[in-house]
């Protein structure tokens, strides 16, 4: 298929995709118990990945109860990702909810949104953690608070760790690395600066992508500092997607699990 039909004809299904994955958010959801919802979620988030010939790749599996997610942030794609092998409830930046299409979806399927100027909000948004977390739901966090080309990892923001600490539960870290199915790192889904649809005109123009990631061993968040935990979990990532040279390469720590929609 020559590139410019193969990106149309992906635009059109995952257009018509993201619509009926609306339809359900309001229609279907509201019947649903949180079991049937976390299972539609997996599904549909698998067959958009799929409708993009994007590959999820995965080494270990997500942790459950009491647990929070935190992985590096390097695409849109890293929240449906994480949603095909947990599914797990995102706290996101505010400007998330505002997006196009996209915004009323991942609404709809239980994200927690953060002004992240405002310290006054994370304290709100650290009891809706709480809360969901004492319900039995992952929650997932992105804590260097931005996005970057997956090449590097930013410091972590610890502030939205405090609801696990005063839980007594653990801190998951998850490395994500976008590559081509010869294994080569890609660049095609870095959303660091460009729009939202600039970004899927991208994506679905590219042959074929990879997602791969890590998920290591919970750690422990009882009895220590948000602070300690972020930096740790921060330093677990950064081994995986940017080791230093004397490292071993990246992908050691397990064989990746390919994941199929």
């Amino acid at each position: 298929m020559a590139a410019p039909v193969r990106r149309f004809s992906r635009i059109a299904r995952v257009t018509l995709h993201f619509l009926a994955g609306l339809g359900v958010v309001l229609f279907v959801f509201p019947k649903l118990d949180a079991r049937a919802k976390r299972l539609r979620i997996r599904r549909w988030s698998r067959r958009l990945l799929h409708l993009m010939r994007v590959d999820i790749r995965i080494a270990g599996t997500l942790a459950h109860p009491n647990v929070i997610v935190v992985a590096n942030h390097v695409s849109w794609l890293d929240i449906f990702a994480l949603h095909a092998v947990g599914p797990v409830r995102f706290i996101a930046k505010s400007e998330i909810a505002r997006w196009p299409l996209i915004g009323r979806l991942v609404r709809g399927v239980g994200t927690l949104f953060v002004e992240r100027g405002r310290r006054r909000d994370t304290h709100r948004v650290n009891r809706e953690v709480a809360s969901a977390l004492a319900d039995g739901d992952i929650v997932a966090v992105f804590p260097e608070g931005t996005v970057t080309n997956g090449s590097k990892v930013l410091p972590f923001k610890a502030s939205l760790l405090q609801p696990i600490v005063d839980a007594q539960g653990a801190v998951q870290p998850v490395a994500i690395r976008y590559r081509t199915p010869a294994g080569e790192r890609s660049l095609v889904p870095a959303y660091d600066d460009v729009s939202f649809l600039h970004s899927l005109w991208r994506i679905c123009g590219t042959r074929a992508l990879v997602v791969d990631m890590v998920a290591m061993a919970p750690l422990p968040a009882a009895g220590r500092h948000r602070r300690d935990v972020a930096a740790a979990a921060e330093a677990a990532i950064r081994e995986v997607v940017a080791p230093p040279a004397r490292g071993s390469a990246p992908g050691t720590r397990g064989d990746p699990v390919a994941v199929t929609p």
